[in-house]
């Protein structure tokens, strides 16, 4: 910026409205002839103030304290125009004047930038997603309130050390009981969040550095649940006499032939059902997560779940075709079928979207590119955290290479004959 403009501040008085024998003191800011005032909010009796030298007179304590009060300012207004120099901003009366009040992006506080996150994002991110960093948002009062003993922080003062500490605290978080309540993920998770609103403070030019820079998130890689074959099928071979454990055994197996998200699978709408290319039943719909575009073609397993449920009253009703409840409420009736069935693992909903991926899919030779489509990924990467190649098709696959050797093996020796 130019630095060849005309800048000057000045301290004068005005006469008080309410006392007549008192002046109210303000600076006045300058530059290129544009002025802007700002109220000091002190007040001095008129026989005490020299107004040659803009300053108290006399050497009792009030005054000294007063003229201490007033260098101090001007030295802040200074600063001020200093400061907006070397960040190479405008400078003009008003500028510095916000600078000094602190109603430029140099004062914003941490609330700021989540009350400005919340109100922007939530008409870009699905509610599930918004849910979580509401949630990341109740960890952050709490570590301030707690930790901190405050409510709020300016963004300039996060640093490294702020992101190590709010990291320990979440590590140690317990609830009434005295539980931990959150796992190495979980706490990545929140701090993954928390780095995603810096990243945007800084895009806004609301923070000079990034607190984040030197900060590495750790996640613990896990071995994702999934059905084995075996256990699908003893999936498919229970049937209730009792509704509402029928319906989320129909609806956990169809989301295992179609690799659906519970959202996707309680949103679906006969009319997403259609003829494809093949003349086939194929699903069209979009990833309530993503957004993204996927056309899944619809086993017979899945065909038959369809058509036990469409002519369901309730469903005509919500124009849905399968009757899935809540997903709190469908993963507990999950551990108590699984329980049924004797598996012992850890089911949720989500797990037939592994079991999709993995035993339906990869198991039997589909290639991930193509499993990648039908999960409707974006990227291969994430298809592949999604859906392992299992044992079975490992051992599968050296078996098919060593008949390929054997072959060659006999090959040169009927040719060296």
């Amino acid at each position: 910026m130019q630095t060849n403009k005309t800048f000057s501040i000045i301290l004068f008085t005005r006469k008080s409205r309410s006392k007549v024998n008192e002046l109210s003191i303000y600076a006045r800011i300058t530059v290129n002839s544009k002025r802007s005032e700002i109220s000091l909010k002190r007040t001095v009796l008129v026989k005490v103030w020299d107004a040659s030298k803009n300053r108290g007179r006399g050497s009792s304590y009030s005054t000294r304290v007063l003229n201490n009060y007033l260098d101090q300012e001007y030295s802040r207004l200074l600063d001020c125009q200093k400061q907006l120099l070397e960040e190479d901003k405008v400078i003009s009366s008003k500028t510095i004047k916000s600078r000094y009040l602190g109603d430029d992006n140099t004062r914003k506080t941490l609330n700021d930038l989540l009350h400005y996150h919340n109100t922007n994002m939530v008409s870009v991110l699905k509610k599930g997603t918004m849910k979580n960093y509401y949630t990341t948002e109740k960890y952050l009062q709490k570590f301030l309130n707690q930790k901190l003993k405050t409510n709020d922080i300016y963004l300039k003062q996060l640093n490294y050390r702020f992101i190590c500490d709010f990291e320990h605290y979440l590590r140690n978080y317990k609830n009434a009981q005295k539980k931990f309540m959150l796992s190495n993920n979980g706490v990545m998770k929140h701090l993954e969040r928390f780095k995603k609103m810096i990243n945007l403070a800084v895009k806004l030019e609301w923070m000079l550095n990034n607190p984040f820079k030197k900060f590495k998130l750790h996640y613990d890689k896990y071995d994702r649940a999934y059905l084995t074959e075996r256990e699908l099928e003893l999936l498919e071979c229970t049937h209730y006499r009792n509704e509402r454990l029928e319906r989320v055994k129909d609806c956990f197996i169809f989301s295992c032939y179609t690799g659906l998200s519970y959202i996707d699978v309680k949103e679906l709408i006969i009319n997403q059902i259609v003829r494809g290319i093949d003349n086939n039943y194929w699903i069209f719909t979009k990833r309530e997560k993503t957004n993204e575009t996927v056309k899944i073609p619809v086993l017979p397993q899945a065909m038959t779940i369809i058509n036990k449920y469409k002519d369901s009253i309730e469903n005509k009703i919500s124009k849905t075709i399968l009757p899935l409840c809540s997903n709190q409420k469908a993963n507990s009736y999950l551990k108590e079928i699984a329980k049924d069935c004797g598996i012992r693992k850890n089911i949720t909903f989500h797990v037939a979207r592994h079991t999709f991926a993995t035993t339906v899919m990869l198991s039997n030779g589909v290639p991930i590119e193509t499993v990648s489509k039908l999960l409707g990924h974006a990227k291969l990467s994430t298809t592949q955290i999604y859906a392992r190649v299992v044992e079975t098709k490992i051992s599968e696959d050296i078996q098919n290479l060593l008949i390929k050797f054997e072959k060659k093996k006999q090959k040169r020796m009927e040719l060296a004959e």
